[in-house]
């Protein structure tokens, strides 16, 4: 690890993380906030960055928009031997102009056993920034190079490196992972529409506790529902959800669905605007009959579904489904 004036190959001490997200980027009113999900653009700058994540499997969708500029933001969801999804992703923020401006590829739990941030790094930076993406392998491959080589450290420094060059400036951290700053392009307002798909959480909190939920909010963003192991947890801006995510069983027995939604969700999803609740819903219980995954855009939102099947007998069926709506701001 990095110490005290010991400067190591390509690392630097830093006692803070960069500032995720940047100072001011959302300290604004509406600027023609869009938060309908649209599939990754098929020109220009967006498709560059995108194509070859999306030629390995990934999901990727401009997911909103404003006057200043588009966020652009790609998941996939790596499996491991006991079929749990360890999920990655890629946030891109693109100005007026069609510009990259701004990049982030956070870590994965497995990122120590395999290095999944310069593999989609790598090849997304290249396509739009020639030569980045070798930098950016060399430059992670030096960092963890660094760290096996160096046991003892101070707990409150984390160890950092970071470079340039004539596209950004980039830096990487084990706490954030790699992010890239455009050296000639920038956002000064960032998108963070979502009042397309969701509601607020004061408005939905009382549905989630007559469904069985522990919820004390505000301030508590995460509520748990011990009966079913559920789990229901948003992302927010001031009282207004952007992205949630919860857990539901499903059990499938002579054909017929033995744990019905309204079981965890007795007004039905409520947390979602009327104009996307009845087929974001409908998409969420096809695959709770089928015990199947899905990544894809429903009525203009991101719907992520990870499906975990267990038991499965003719027309019987056990699974549990890990399932996302919308996606939270670029940078957080």
């Amino acid at each position: 690890m990095c110490l005290g004036p010991l400067a190591l190959t390509g690392c630097t001490r830093s006692d803070e993380p960069p500032s995720l997200p940047p100072a001011g980027v959302y300290e604004h009113a509406a600027a023609g906030e869009n938060s309908q999900a649209e599939s990754a653009p098929t020109d220009g700058t967006a498709e560059a960055l995108t194509r070859p994540l999306r030629a390995a499997g990934w999901f990727c969708a401009q997911v909103r928009s404003n006057a200043d500029g588009r966020a652009v933001w790609c998941r996939i969801g790596h499996r491991d031997e006991g079929d749990a999804v360890d999920p990655q992703v890629a946030q891109f923020l693109l100005d007026r102009d069609d510009r990259l401006a701004w990049a982030w590829f956070p870590l994965t739990y497995s990122d120590h056993d395999d290095d999944h941030v310069a593999a989609a790094a790598a090849p997304a930076l290249t396509a739009i920034w020639p030569g980045a993406g070798d930098r950016v392998r060399q430059e992670i491959d030096d960092f963890d190079h660094d760290l096996t080589r160096h046991t003892t450290w101070r707990s409150e420094d984390i160890p950092r490196t970071g470079w340039r060059d004539t596209h950004a400036d980039y830096t990487y951290d084990e706490h954030n992972g790699l992010i890239a700053i455009a050296r000639d392009a920038s956002v000064r307002r960032w998108p963070f529409g979502s009042e397309h798909y969701a509601t607020t959480m004061s408005s939905a909190v009382d549905d989630l506790r007559a469904g069985g939920y522990d919820c004390f909010y505000p301030p508590q963003q995460s509520c748990n529902r011990t009966q079913s192991n559920g789990y229901f947890r948003v992302t927010l801006r001031g009282d207004q959800i952007v992205s949630a995510q919860f857990g539901i069983g499903s059990l499938i027995e002579s054909g017929r669905q033995r744990h019905p939604l309204s079981q965890e969700f007795p007004h039905g999803l409520t947390f979602l605007t009327e104009a996307v609740r009845r087929p974001v819903t409908e998409r969420i219980e096809q695959s709770r009959r089928s015990g199947t995954s899905f990544a894809g855009i429903v009525a203009g939102t991101v719907v992520i579904i990870d499906a975990s099947r267990g038991a499965v007998d003719g027309d019987d069926l056990v699974a549990y489904l890990d399932i996302q709506i919308g996606t939270p701001l670029t940078a957080t």
